[in-house]
């Protein structure tokens, strides 16, 4: 059971949002490198990283930040936000990122996703992020009339990585993570699936560590962690190897 750290980045800064909402942004780090070294020190052994002007945008936006951050920690990154081209993908895995995560571009263009699949096997990720039970694009600013399990089934077989799920209406708010429906879509493919979203303490954290949970590939965490609510080396603890 993996536990993410995350590093959301809005103008060269680590910042959380609030339900997704650009406007509502805290910035709790203005070096994203030092940020990410120190998730390292406390012992994570993974680092997801969202460019959230370029989710918006449609393209990196925040490049020199997650190229500070690949130089700053050895462990691996999985990285979204504004990738929407086979060039995108291969630019991005080419300067060292262990994983891309595509979201919108799997709802416009399934059949890219399909394709950056098969050119680079174990390196593309999903990201599913819905609102209201459907799944949101464009940085999540706009919402479309599809399933979040009628999406995933469109990419069952294809050699996706991993499906990162987020619950909109709970992210950034510590509410906890939307445990049915994160189960529910982890029981409906056999791609593994990563929660996010809502992450808000360590009773999140056991949760994670039930048996039924072990279907899960992992969980992001985000302000529970720059809040203190959650103690890394307790989390990882619990979670255990």
């Amino acid at each position: 059971m993996i536990l993410f750290p995350a590093i959301d980045l809005k103008d060269g800064q680590c910042v959380r949002l609030k339900l997704g909402d650009m406007d509502q942004a805290t910035v709790y780090n203005p070096d994203p490198a030092a940020q990410a070294k120190a998730f390292e020190d406390q012992g994570f052994e993974w680092l997801h990283v969202v460019d959230l002007n370029g989710a918006f945008a449609g393209e990196s936006v925040n490049g020199a930040a997650v190229e500070a951050i690949l130089g700053a920690t050895n462990n691996p990154v999985q990285l979204g936000g504004g990738i929407r081209t086979i060039a995108h993908i291969d630019s991005w895995l080419s300067k060292g990122l262990s994983r891309v995560i595509l979201g919108t571009i799997a709802v416009r263009d399934p059949a890219l996703v399909i394709e950056a699949c098969r050119l680079f096997p174990g390196k593309v990720a999903v990201g599913i992020d819905a609102k209201g039970g459907k799944v949101a694009v464009e940085g999540w600013a706009e919402a479309s009339e599809l399933g979040i399990i009628e999406l995933a089934k469109r990419f069952e077989g294809a050699g996706v990585a991993a499906i990162i799920y987020t619950d909109i209406d709970r992210d950034g708010i510590l509410a906890g993570i939307n445990w049915a429906s994160t189960l529910e879509l982890a029981r409906s493919t056999s791609i593994p699936v990563i929660a996010s979203g809502g992450l808000a303490s360590l009773d999140d954290i056991k949760r994670l560590a039930e048996p039924d949970a072990a279907i899960l590939e992992g969980a992001i965490s985000g302000r529970a962690l720059y809040d203190g609510r959650i103690d890394p080396r307790e989390a990882l603890r619990i979670l255990g190897p």
